[in-house]
């Protein structure tokens, strides 16, 4: 997850009003987005998706959510817990919150990082951190 961690070192961090939109053609924009609640363990969450248009409707094609830690003396690193794919009509926890208890999905929560893994490195490879520009912060 190092190109989506330098993306947002670059931005300047995490921030509750983070919005960062980087459009890199031919491939489709890069949205990264702070989620308004935390996420299932209480740290700060962040969405990251490209989107899509159908019939005038936009679609996430896919969109992760990530918490987002810093252990004490460790690097950040994200964590994910949700992934959605609106063209296949998907949505999958690996980690909630159900009442007070934590549920954690072992199997999907695997898949969801490789999955991360492999968008990360494809991130990479299409230049997306190069792509970032300060009009990719938006308001």
């Amino acid at each position: 997850m190092q190109t989506l961690l330098r993306i947002l070192e670059r931005a300047g961090g995490y921030r509750p009003t983070l919005y960062l939109k980087i459009e890199n053609p031919p491939y489709m924009a890069l949205v990264i987005e702070a989620v308004p609640e935390p996420g299932p363990l209480g740290v700060p969450a962040i969405s990251v998706a490209h989107y899509g248009e159908q019939n005038g409707d936009l679609m996430r094609d896919p969109e992760m959510c990530f918490e987002l830690a810093k252990p004490p003396l460790c690097a950040a690193e994200l964590s994910a817990y949700y992934f959605r794919n609106d063209y296949l009509g998907l949505e999958q926890y690996s980690r909630f919150r159900q009442g007070n208890d934590y549920v954690f999905v072992a199997e999907l929560y695997e898949q969801h990082q490789k999955f991360a893994e492999l968008w990360d490195r494809n991130l990479r490879d299409q230049r997306f951190l190069e792509a970032f520009t300060d009009k990719s912060i938006r308001c």
